[in-house]
Order: structure tokens, then C-alpha cells, then sequence
């Protein structure tokens, strides 16, 4: 923790990591109903594992996924690497809606160290956008790829600035 220089109060140090899925191959493809249950390609696990070794050096306190297998997969390596297990969460599932994630992140916010958490790729725009009219700014490029990174930071409850890295 570090020390606000104004009012001598300790800030948790945190950081809240965004990944959209690795690479699950074409939906259309997939022989089952069930869209949940699409799991990652051979790129999709090698992206996984570039993910896990991406975060070796960062202070991972927990791991959260959507309910769909390709979330699940492309966290398994980093939450192994930790010894922790992986929270699946029905707010971070594909069709959920922004407010309930938002709300999860930010009660994570006042906590130490980092958050890691997979969703897709209509929720994570959906949660930025509504950052951004809130007055996040974003340092650097933009983006949404499979296996991607948004590093969220975080003031109080307060998500104030945004990074994001397209292929670790």
C-alpha cells in the first residue's frame, strides 16, 4: 500500500486486468447448441499461455471468468500459476449486461493487489464505453482482440485510466 501524500492515508495498490477470451474458432462452426461450451483453439492455448506468462510478475490476487469454457481456458494457466481457483461469474458471461460487471469491478477496486477477470467481446466494449463517459481515459491504443488486455486503474472506487495491450 502507499501513502497519499495529502491526507496520510494508505491507497490499495490495484490494478484490474480485462482479457477477452483467446481464440475459440468460428461460432458458426461449432458443432453443439450449446455456445457455452466452445473451447479454445491450438492458438487460442498458445495465446492463454503468452497471457499467464504476461502477468508472471504482477501481485494476482484472484481470477474470475464467464460461465463459457473459452473463458475458463484461456485464465487456467495464470490461475495454476497462482494456486488459485477460478471464480466464474454469470455477470462476466457473453449477453450480460455492463451495470452488474461494473459493479463487481468496482467492489473489487478497494482491495490489494490485482484482479484478472475474462469476458467477451461485446461486454468488454460495452464496460469501457460506460467508463469513458464517466471520464476514464485511456493511455494508448485501442482495442478488442481475442486474447487481449485492458489494465484498468483504479483510485478509491474511482476507474480512472485504462491501457490497453492487443497481444501480450
Amino acid at each position: 500500500m502507499s501513502r497519499s501524500p495529502q491526507f496520510g492515508a494508505t491507497v490499495p495498490q490495484v490494478t484490474l486486468h480485462l482479457l477477452r477470451h483467446a481464440h475459440a474458432g468460428d461460432r458458426s462452426r461449432w458443432h453443439s447448441d450449446d455456445d457455452l461450451e466452445r473451447p479454445l483453439t491450438d492458438t487460442g492455448l498458445e495465446q492463454a499461455h503468452a497471457i499467464d506468462q504476461w502477468f508472471s510478475d504482477r501481485p494476482v490476487r484472484a481470477v474470475w471468468s464467464s460461465f463459457a469454457v473459452r473463458c475458463r481456458q484461456t485464465v487456467e494457466p495464470l490461475a495454476h500459476r497462482f494456486e488459485l481457483d477460478i471464480e466464474g461469474k454469470a455477470e462476466l458471461t457473453e449477453g450480460a449486461r455492463p451495470t452488474p460487471f461494473l459493479e463487481l469491478l468496482r467492489d473489487e477496486a478497494l482491495l490489494d493487489d490485482d484482479l484478472v477477470v475474462c469476458s467477451h467481446g461485446d461486454l468488454i466494449p460495452e464496460v469501457l464505453n460506460t467508463l469513458l463517459r464517466e471520464g476514464m481515459s485511456i493511455i494508448g491504443g485501442r482495442g478488442c482482440e481475442k486474447g487481449s488486455i485492458w489494465s484498468l486503474d483504479v483510485r478509491g472506487r474511482d476507474i480512472v485510466s485504462g491501457t490497453y495491450t492487443a497481444r501480450p
